[in-house]
Parts: C-alpha cells; structure tokens; sequence
C-alpha cells in the first residue's frame, strides 16, 4: 500500500471547496478533530472561502467555548447544519435561530446509522425512530426555522408498517480523529474514550467519492499497528494530520488522559460522596426503588445521575448495567465535558451499533430528563423559545425503552424545598411550570407510547405521574404537599386520579437508608 500523505491542517483545509458536504465525529467535549477544525475556521475568517457547506454531525460537538460545532458558526460558511445536538454549539444554535443557515435536528442515533446506509449506497435509513415526535415531516420533520424548506425525512408505508425513511446525502469530506496512524493510513483509536462512528463516517465519505482526513497523536512505521486495534482502514484515508498542539488533542476539553475511560487500565471507585437529602435527591430515590436485578439502563445527563449514586448508597448498584449512547457498556458514565465516556467499562462499542441494541428494545429501564411535559404525555427536552438544544439520543432512547421514567422537579427557576419531620416542605416555589397544556416540541410522544403500550412514568419530588392509553394520571403525593394547590393548580392540565393519589414511599422522605437491598 502507498504511503499516505503527511500535510498540515492548514493545508488540509485547503480540501474543503464552496459548497461541499463536510462531516465530522465527536461526542460532546471528546473525539473532536480539533486542528482540522480550527484550521477550517481560520482559512474562511481570512479568505472567506470555503463557503456555503451543508455540516452533517450525529452527537453534540463541543463544550459553549466556541469548540467543535462552533468553528462553523459564521456567517456564509454554512448554508444548511444537520446535527443531533445543538446546545454544546451555542453560536450554530444562534445561527439556526436567526434564520442565517438552513437547519435540521434529527435523531442522533438515525445520524450515526445513516452513515452506514450512505456507505452502502443505500436510499436512506428507514426505521420507527422519530414517529409523532418533532423529526416527522407531518410534525415538523426535523426542521428548525422558516428558511429550511426541504423534506429530508419522509413517512413511507411498507409491509402495512409505518415508517420514516431519513434520506442519504453524499459527502465530500471527513475531518477524524484517532490515536496512532501507520505511514500506510492504518488508524486506531485506543486513547479516545470510545469509537463513535468513525469507521462508519470514513466509508461513507470514500463511498460517495470525498477526501478523509484524519487527525492523530502520532504517525508509526508501516504495518506495526495491532490490527485488532485498527479502527479506520489505510484503505479509507486520504491524509494524516498530527496535531501539534496537546490542547487540540485532548482526550476531552480541558481534562488530563484517563486510561481508565479509554479501557487501557481499571481505577478502585472508592470515596463516592453521596448527595444530601434534598429535591434531586428525592427523586433519584423514588426512581431507584424501579430498578430491578440484571437489567440493562441508560441514564441522562442532570437529575438521572442521583439514581447511580442512591443505588451505589443503598448497596445496589450491581442490580444495572449503566451504558451510554456513545458506546460504553458498563462502568461508572461521566459528565460535563466527559459525557459519552465511561469509567471502567466493559465493553466500548461503535455508536451505530448501540443505537441498534437501542432501538430494538434492549434498554429495560432508560431515566431521562423532564423538561416539559403536557396533557397527551409529551415530553420536550429540545427547543424552548429562542433557544436550540437538540434531541441528541432522546428519541432513540426513549422511544424504545422497554420503560421510560423522566425525571426531574415539578417546577423550575427558584423552587427551594426542605424535609421536616418525614414531609416535603416547599419553602419557595418555583417560577416555571413544566407540566404544560402542550409542549413546545415534542420529543417524546405520549400518543406513540400510547400506542404501543410502553409504560411511561413521570416522577418529581413532590408527585408521579403515569401515562395510560386515555390520558396521564396522577397517581402519587408526597406527604406534606396539597394535591389541589401544590400539583394540580400549578399544572396547565388537569391530570385523572382513581381517587385520592396515594402517598409516595415514606422512606424516601427520612435521612437514612431506604433499605432497597432488603425489598
């Protein structure tokens, strides 16, 4: 095999032409080609070339700090962004706003699968996810303003089944990264915290004609990589790039290499502060009293977090399999700048092939987030007035939960409670009401979840809510707090009871173990 090419990233942004398809990989604050990128952004801020891209990404890339995405958050650089995930790129987000760039949210894990169907010259990719939420075109088809007019998703009926078919789009270039490359082009990744999709996006780009670049550590001797450790073929690459800057390289934004989340080594968990007794907590208690043995669960970022933590407290932290969307199966998820890496975890996967075991139901248990709920059981965690944050895994992941719990306070913006005496005291309530008469979005649908009989809770501190086929009830009170004046008159709906709600688990309202081990 010919020896690959050696250039700068400067030079490598040269490939880049008006009106190319450019992707990139990257999850949150990890993975992120960040020479190429930077490189990129400084040859249009100084020539104002290249210009009018269509940027395709899966998972949110970047860290608020003008990172990732970001580097493509100008004026005239960008005629269309398709991502997964916008709230890491403030500036993009802005753009999408603004109406300065066409812009499409769609499923992440569609995105990550969709790389595979162009590789394979396939229509598109064709699947369930995305079906009454936001992402269908009779909804909004994924479209995040009044400039984007063009249908990429389409519902097709086939075999008597409904479903979307999120349509293929060429690309012309790939900015990667990985660890090592050999002089040959061979790349592994075994410092990144996972693979991600860059197999996927590398043979997509070569099969539609494009350049791959691949940004890495360091460049070795021919055929002196493990093969077993080569994630991106010399077959698929068109030059190599080392990054000359550390920071440009860094395992995730701003952190120090952790072998530990790259599964080069295994750390002792030990020291784990547990969280006081206050509302998140609260919560993450109640929802942890749903874990059963040997089952398989995915976590969301904020609030879902305390459930690890109440389950590592209460002795029961072997009863789930934590995994993420980026890849890892088992171990202890990160976040902030982290997320999408694990700690010591067993099994680090492509992305594409977790959205798999996603979508087909293996996920027994999935807590996410509540931002917004409404009468029909909707949930938007995606777009709120002004501002963009994307769907990123939601769709997948709580669409296809054999259970789905959101969770989070029952109102936000200053809400301030205490425990006294075994009840919940709201000491200040909050501005925000998040149980709503519609959603701004929907990125979750109540209606599909109806439909298929997927058992859906909605669990706060001071009440859990439980959608049915006719509608959501409100079927638990936490002792101290009023249905009428503290649940029922701060929704924008009016939920159905059988009766009177009963009272949440005492236990969880007392300062010491719940004894979840024992029950």
């Amino acid at each position: 095999m010919a020896k690959k090419p050696i250039i700068t990233a400067a030079e490598a942004a040269q490939w880049v032409k008006d009106n190319d398809v450019i992707t990139s990989g990257g999850f949150v604050g990890s993975c992120m080609p960040e020479a190429l990128t930077k490189a990129l952004e400084k040859r249009f801020l100084d020539t104002g070339s290249p210009k009018k891209l269509t940027l395709i990404y899966a998972a949110g890339q970047g860290n608020r700090d003008g990172s990732g995405a970001d580097h493509y958050a100008h004026d005239g650089m960008l005629k269309r962004v398709i991502g997964g995930h916008f709230n890491l790129a403030p500036a993009l987000g802005k753009l999408a706003i603004e109406n300065k760039v066409e812009a499409y949210n769609l499923p992440q894990g569609v995105i990550a699968q969709l790389y595979r169907d162009i590789a394979g010259h396939k229509l598109g990719t064709l699947t369930h996810v995305g079906l009454n939420t936001f992402a269908d075109p009779r909804i909004e088809g994924g479209k995040l303003n009044s400039v984007t007019k063009e249908d990429i998703v389409e519902v097709v009926n086939i075999l008597g089944q409904e479903r979307l078919l999120y349509k293929a789009i060429p690309l012309n270039v790939a900015f990667l990264r990985g660890t090592y490359a050999d002089e040959n082009g061979n790349v592994t990744l075994e410092h990144e915290v996972c693979p991600l999709e860059a197999t996927s996006i590398a043979q997509a780009v070569k099969n539609s004609g494009g350049k791959v670049v691949v940004q890495v550590e360091k460049i070795v001797e021919a055929a002196s990589l493990d093969p077993r450790l080569v994630k991106i073929p010399g077959i698929y690459v068109d030059a190599l790039v080392i990054a000359e800057d550390k920071a440009d390289h860094a395992q995730c934004v701003g952190c120090d290499y952790d072998g530990s989340m790259s599964g080069e080594f295994r750390i002792p968990l030990t020291g784990m502060k547990f969280p006081p007794l206050d509302a998140k907590k609260i919560i993450g208690r109640r929802a942890a009293m749903e874990l059963t043995a040997n089952s398989v669960v995915n976590l969301g970022i904020g609030i879902p977090e305390y459930i690890s933590m109440v389950a590592s407290e209460e002795g029961i932290g072997d009863y789930m399999t934590l995994t993420v969307e980026a890849g890892p199966v088992g171990g202890v998820p990160q976040g902030g700048s982290k997320f999408g890496g694990s700690v010591n975890a067993d099994s680090l996967l492509d992305e594409g092939y977790q959205f798999d075991f996603y979508d087909g139901g293996g996920v027994d248990l999935a807590f996410l987030g509540l931002a917004q709920a409404d009468k029909a059981g909707n949930i938007n965690v995606s777009k709120f007035g002004p501002r963009i944050a994307g769907c990123g895994g939601f769709v997948n992941i709580t669409q296809n939960a054999k259970r789905v719990f959101f969770c989070g306070t029952f109102t936000a913006d200053g809400l301030k409670t205490k425990v006294e005496g075994g009840k919940l005291v709201v000491t200040q309530e909050g501005k925000e009401r998040k149980f709503i008469d519609i959603v701004e979005q929907i990125t979750f649908s109540g209606v599909y979840a109806a439909k298929t009989g997927q058992p859906v809770l909605y669990i706060t501190e001071r009440a859990v809510l439980e959608l049915r086929k006719d509608g959501v009830y409100l079927t638990e009170v936490a002792p101290g707090i009023d249905v009428k004046t503290q649940v029922v008159d701060l929704m924008g709906f009016e939920p159905k009871m059988e009766g009177t709600p009963k009272l949440m688990d005492s236990r969880i309202f007392v300062d010491a173990l719940m004894g979840l081990k024992k029950s």
